[in-house]
């Protein structure tokens, strides 16, 4: 993993940090917390912080989070992300938060994408609704979330950026057309995979995502024993281009750092010209 340097990082590289938490039921402390690792990461030199889902509250019942929704461009949790990227100057991605939609049993999980003026460059829905069934362990996102409909992507200063969000990540089709010919440079994953399906599922899908699409894969996950008491994977991490994993925190709260190298993921494109040779 490449240090920043005292002026910054060198041409051509661009710092990234994921967050990973392990989000309680108190809105106000869960922002209090993150804002902390937030902060903890520009200092470092992050010039793009990436959230985990639901980084604003996991309830003792899914229902939780149908009463602190917002509507679209308004609220603690949009002013949080947008007071806290202009402070800092940087491009801060916030995981997921519940946003407004017509049915009142239900909400968008939704991932907000601010630049350093703290304006708003991009949102995206959800699209992949996971549910899972084994022995007493089930979910059902469904039950209190409208999925997306729309794939988005948005300019940053290491090239274009992919959104998605957790079981997204099981649906390569999502992300190949991404970014157009050439692709995405950078694929976002904020998530909070189950304990059982990231011990199984989680790196074998990250770096298959980051081999495929010959980019980098930033993943910011919950990762512990929340109040509710769910247990996640964690392991937030960052691959590049050539699946090799650069930086992992396996468990608890913290700050995973790397740089994205412009050189690296031409050089991977370039030796393995995979994307240019597709067909389908």
């Amino acid at each position: 993993m490449t240090a920043p340097s005292p002026s910054g990082p060198a041409p051509g590289q661009f710092r990234v940090a994921a967050i990973q938490t392990v989000t309680g039921v108190s809105l106000d402390a869960n922002l209090e917390r993150a804002g902390a690792l937030i902060d903890e990461a520009a200092r470092d030199g992050a010039e793009l912080v990436l959230l985990p889902e639901y980084f604003c509250m996991m309830g003792m019942k899914e229902s939780d989070k149908v009463a602190i929704r917002e509507r679209d461009g308004d609220g603690p949790i949009q002013r949080f992300l947008a007071d806290t990227a202009r402070r800092h100057r940087i491009w801060l991605v916030g995981g997921t938060l519940p946003m407004w939609c017509d049915d009142d049993a239900r909400v968008y999980n939704t991932s907000l994408a601010f630049d350093p003026r703290g304006e708003r460059v991009a949102r995206y829905d959800k699209i992949h609704l996971f549910g899972f069934t084994r022995g007493t362990e089930q979910y059902d996102e469904s039950r209190t979330i409208l999925a997306g409909r729309t794939p988005v992507t948005f300019e940053a200063p290491c090239g274009k950026v992919a959104m998605s969000v957790c079981y997204d990540l099981r649906f390569p089709e999502l992300y190949r057309n991404l970014g157009g010919p050439e692709g995405a440079s950078l694929i976002l994953m904020p998530a909070a995979f189950t304990y059982t399906t990231g011990q199984a599922h989680w790196e074998i899908l990250l770096r298959a995502r980051a081999i495929e699409n010959q980019c980098y894969v930033l993943a910011a996950a919950q990762g512990g024993k929340h109040e509710n008491g769910r247990r996640t994977w964690g392991h937030s991490m960052l691959v590049d281009p050539w699946g090799e994993v650069l930086a992992v925190l396996p468990e608890g709260e913290g700050v995973v750092a790397g740089v994205l190298d412009t050189a690296r993921l031409a050089d991977v494109r370039q030796n393995l010209p995979a994307l240019r040779h597709r067909v389908l």
